[in-house]
This record gives structure tokens, C-alpha cells and sequence, in this order.
């Protein structure tokens, strides 16, 4: 997790640092409906297994996401939103909202 010393001064920038890419955008999206396995997401988000494995465990070094692996085989690992990821559902809430208005407008 960052340290608060380590954060930028403009709370804009601290969101952005935090899901300023649209993977880590749309894996919350995917996450805010529930838990998700790692194939589930892959297809949803669309992107590679190198880049959704690299932005899943920023996303949990950030402590918005929890990551739970079970002891099978082969292992089965679960994704889910932490406390503090849940608490990003209005932010996206907002920004499916503009983008709907943009759509509207264009």
C-alpha cells in the first residue's frame, strides 16, 4: 500500500494514481457486480494475462482489491473488492453517468 507521504498533494491525482488506467477501471467495474476468477475477468476486460496480472496485483498492493487462493488442483484464485475498493462504486457510478451523457450529446 502507498504511503501517505508518498501520495501527491491534488486529491485528482491520488484517484488517478490509483485507477488512472482503463484496466484497473474496468476490473472494478467487473469486481463492483461480485467475485471474479481470473478467466472471468481476462475475457470481460479484454486485455492480456500479462497486463491483467500486472494490474491486479497493483490494484491489491493499493489494498482495493483482495485476492483469495484456495489449496486445489489446479488452485482456484477468487478476486474481490476490498472495503476501501468498494468505496470507488460512486466514482464509476459518475462516470457511467457522464458517459451516457456524452453518448446523448454527440
Amino acid at each position: 500500500m502507498i504511503e501517505k507521504k508518498d501520495l501527491p498533494p491534488c486529491p485528482v491525482q491520488i484517484v488517478l494514481k490509483m485507477i488512472g488506467n482503463k484496466w484497473k477501471i474496468l476490473i472494478i467495474r467487473d469486481l463492483l457486480t461480485g467475485i471474479k476468477r481470473f478467466k472471468e475477468l481476462q475475457r470481460s476486460v479484454g486485455c492480456s494475462q500479462k497486463v491483467l496480472t500486472e494490474n491486479l496485483r497493483e490494484l491489491e498492493n493499493d489494498g482495493l482489491i483482495n485476492r483469495q487462493v484456495y489449496a486445489e488442483v489446479p488452485p482456484r484464485v477468487e478476486y474481490s473488492l476490498s472495503e476501501l475498493g468498494k468505496t470507488l462504486a460512486p466514482v464509476l457510478g459518475a462516470m457511467a453517468q457522464w458517459g451516457e451523457y456524452y453518448r446523448s450529446v454527440v
